[in-house]
């Protein structure tokens, strides 16, 4: 059976799971999917790993675009995902109205769970607004990096310490057992990632790609809401 090869970034994968036995049913094609940080997706698609269909961020869509490694008209935004702080379920949210409010809610905390601050988005952003709030050096023995958001998350849900705290996309904090999501990064902090699916310029089943992009970005969109995309 032919399969869609996808690689995508982690906030994208609850919404992928979702549709793919309707898309499969459809097709008669699987999906076999990798999901991760999305430097790291990046990465795997210039060391020549094969693949159908990329979900990245925008800004990585389009500089691989302009690279020549997607087909500019198969580029469709899916929506767009605010980093967001988790706890786990069952515990009191701490307030996150400020700058100041997360400030403290990190300095509360014992673990500090979150993806890698080198190739993931939330955690490139995250370790920044740390660091802006001047709690970085303070925190470091609690921070507890991760490869991607899904495994930062589930970390933290499996997190026996007695404050944890989480950070990453909204999408991976809402499809991960164990944890809810508490509130976006407050004004000041916050970040508000597009993601985007494309066709890759040397697909194999092209076809079917694009049939997954629509059902990706082009319908479901209560859906997508309620996995945490946000339709603008």
């Amino acid at each position: 059976m032919k399969a869609v090869r996808i690689l995508s970034g982690g906030a994208a994968q609850g919404l992928v799971e979702s549709v793919r036995a309707g898309f499969e049913a459809q097709s008669g094609c699987t999906i076999d999917g990798v999901f991760g940080a999305v430097g790291a997706m990046k990465a795997r698609l210039l060391s020549g790993e094969p693949a159908d269909l990329l979900i990245l961020s925008r800004a990585l869509i389009d500089e691989l675009a302009r690279a020549g490694h997607v087909v500019p008209a198969s580029i469709r935004d899916i929506g767009e995902v605010p980093t967001s702080v988790a706890v786990r379920s069952g515990e009191a949210p701490p307030r996150l109205d400020t700058a100041g409010d997360l400030r403290d809610a990190l300095r509360a905390a014992d673990e500090i769970h979150f993806p890698d601050p080198e190739l993931a988005t939330a955690g490139i952003h995250f370790a920044k607004v740390m660091r802006d709030l001047g709690v970085w050096d303070e925190l470091r023995k609690r921070l507890r990096p991760a490869p991607n958001g899904a495994t930062a998350m589930a970390a933290l849900a499996a997190s026996r310490s007695t404050r944890p705290i989480g950070c990453t996309q909204a999408t991976e904090i809402l499809s991960t057992p164990g944890i809810v999501l508490a509130a976006p990064l407050p004004p000041g902090c916050a970040l508000a990632t597009t993601y985007t699916c494309a066709v890759t310029g040397h697909a194999a089943v092209p076809e079917e790609a694009a049939t997954l992009v629509a059902m990706l970005a082009e319908g479901q969109a209560t859906l997508r809401n309620s996995l945490g995309f946000d339709q603008r």
